[in-house]
């Protein structure tokens, strides 16, 4: 079995992150519930994809890359924190939006890569895909300017990436063993699939006795079981995981009224988690989770103790 710690990573997250009980959401969901605070990662305003950069990062100074090439929309986390990574290790960055320049100017995620000095490129095309097309073009243009560019897609969400949540799983499990607490499910937001996917890879490696329940946020359920599956796969590769079944748990139904958009059920959650927890979730991905996790333990269908991964996002907090 190959440990994380074979595979080169640059250290850029304040771990571990705190795991903790939240008692006033557990006395009103009637299911009890713990907070592992990823929001807390350190980079920036913190957030989940500051461990994914921890490794991919490390991979493009590993191949003498000095350019780092990533996409998103201009709210994405990913693409603003992976700016911010790069600039800390003397490294520029592009970063590739799809659609238009917002008409309100530069705010949330979009004026923060502006104030880590990231290019920004809009494609013009409000198709979310044409960011992946963006970064293609984008280093090939770098290329031939005589520069060394690393494009990742939007979320860093390939195996190397998961590497990272594979990892936060051998942290999580310390953690709830000195807190005395063994708990049935750890539920997340799955946007880009990364995320879930190194936790499911991770799960895998270290034979880990809780279920991986993501919330699909953004993307189908069937195509969100397929990627998490894929990239999942991947990371067990490179962590010398013998092939075997691998468990991806979507749950749908709490995506709202469209990719990006906040939701009734999420803006619910989120002011309750903040009232009782003093937590504030980001009103696209973490809300939406919760969402989820509430009517699962309203229904009767989900048992405590449960982890519920607070994954950052702090910046659309400030968004329409």
């Amino acid at each position: 079995m190959t440990d994380c710690a074979d595979v080169a990573r640059e250290r850029l997250a304040t771990l571990p992150t705190p795991l903790h009980p939240a008692p006033r959401l557990s006395e009103h969901a009637g299911v009890e519930i713990w907070f592992k605070r990823d929001d807390l990662t350190g980079l920036g305003l913190g957030g989940n994809k500051v461990r994914a950069l921890e490794f991919l990062l490390a991979d493009a100074l590993a191949q003498g890359c000095d350019h780092l090439v990533t996409g998103g929309g201009p709210q994405s986390n990913w693409a603003m924190l992976a700016a911010l990574a790069a600039r800390t290790r003397g490294m520029p960055s592009t970063l590739v939006s799809y659609g238009d320049p917002p008409a309100g100017g530069a705010v949330g995620n979009h004026a923060l890569a502006v104030l880590a000095g990231a290019r920004l490129h809009f494609t013009g095309d409000p198709d979310r895909t044409s960011a992946d097309r963006g970064v293609e073009e984008v280093c090939g243009r770098l290329r031939e300017e005589g520069l060394t560019p690393y494009g990742v897609y939007r979320g860093g969400a390939t195996g190397l990436g998961a590497l990272g949540y594979a990892h936060a799983t051998a942290e999580l499990d310390e953690q709830v063993r000195d807190a005395g607490v063994r708990p049935r499910q750890l539920w997340l937001a799955t946007g880009s699939c990364g995320t879930q996917a190194g936790l499911v890879a991770g799960r895998a490696w270290l034979q880990a006795e809780h279920d991986v329940v993501g919330v699909t946020v953004s993307r189908p359920a069937p195509e969100c079981r397929e990627r998490v599956h894929r990239i999942a796969s991947e990371a067990c590769g490179l962590l010398g995981v013998s092939a075997r079944p691998l468990q991806v748990e979507i749950i749908d139904g709490f995506m709202g009224p469209a990719k990006g958009a906040r939701s009734t059920a999420g803006e619910t959650a989120a002011e309750l988690v903040a009232r009782t927890e003093g937590v504030f979730l980001d009103p696209v991905f973490a809300a939406k989770a919760m969402a989820g996790l509430l009517a699962a333990a309203a229904d009767g269908t989900v048992e405590g103790p449960v982890v519920f991964l607070v994954s950052g996002g702090a910046p659309t907090l400030f968004t329409a």
